[in-house]
C-alpha cells in the first residue's frame, strides 16, 4: 500500500495487492488480493474489486459497483453509482466459466453513468460518455456520447464532457475551445 492511503475500518483489503499514494477506500468495500489500484483513486462505499482488476490513476468509483476479474480502467475513469460490469458472456449457475472471462477495457477519461451495464468483452473509448441506465453491448469509439438499451452513439463529447457538434468534419468545444476532427477512423483531438 502506498503512503497517505486511507482504508475505512469496515473495508476488507486482502494482501498482497497494490494501491498507489493518495487512494481512499470507503465503507464496506472489498478488494481482493492481486488487485492493482493506482494513485489518487476514490473507491466508494460497498464496492467490490476482483483479484485480476487493474485501476489506473485518478479513478472515481461511486457506491455499489462491482468490478470483476478481466476489467481494466485506464487513468481518469469515472464509474457512476450502481453501474455494472460483467465478465462472463453466457453465465449459468451450474456451469463454471471462470476460464471464459472476457476482457473489458475502459480507456482514459471515460465516464460511465449511474446504473449502466457494460457487457464483457468490449472496449469503451477514451473520453467516451455513457449515459445513465444504458446497456453497452459493443465497443464504443473515442469521444462518443452513448445512451439507450442497447447503447448507441447519439453524438460526441469533448474531454471536458460538453457535447460537440461537427460541421465539415471539424468541431470546436464551446466550453473549453478544444478542437476536434472526425474522419473514417473516428474522432481525434487536433
Amino acid at each position: 500500500m502506498g503512503k497517505e492511503c486511507f482504508v475505512h475500518p469496515t473495508a476488507i483489503v486482502e494482501e498482497p495487492m497494490a494501491m498507489g499514494e493518495g487512494t481512499k477506500i470507503w465503507h464496506f468495500t472489498h478488494v481482493m488480493s492481486g488487485a492493482k489500484i493506482g494513485e489518487n483513486c476514490i473507491i466508494g462505499q460497498n464496492v467490490f474489486i476482483g483479484s485480476g482488476v487493474v485501476l489506473g490513476n485518478n479513478i472515481k468509483v461511486q457506491n455499489n459497483v462491482s468490478i470483476y476479474d478481466g476489467v481494466t480502467l485506464e487513468d481518469d475513469v469515472f464509474c457512476g453509482p450502481s453501474m455494472v460490469f460483467t465478465n462472463v458472456f453466457n453465465p449459468r449457475s451450474f456451469i463454471s466459466r471462470k476460464k471464459e472471462f472476457r476482457k473489458t477495457l475502459i480507456k482514459k477519461g471515460a465516464t460511465i453513468g449511474a446504473n449502466v451495464t457494460i457487457v464483457c468483452g468490449n472496449t469503451i473509448g477514451q473520453y467516451a460518455f455513457i449515459g445513465a441506465g444504458s446497456v453497452v453491448t459493443k465497443d464504443v469509439p473515442d469521444y462518443a456520447l452513448v445512451y439507450g438499451n442497447p447503447g448507441k452513439v447519439k453524438g460526441w463529447v469533448c474531454q471536458c464532457a460538453e457535447e460537440i457538434t461537427f460541421r465539415s468534419r471539424k468541431a470546436v468545444c464551446k466550453a473549453c475551445e478544444k478542437r476536434y476532427k472526425k474522419d473514417h477512423v473516428g474522432v481525434k483531438l487536433v
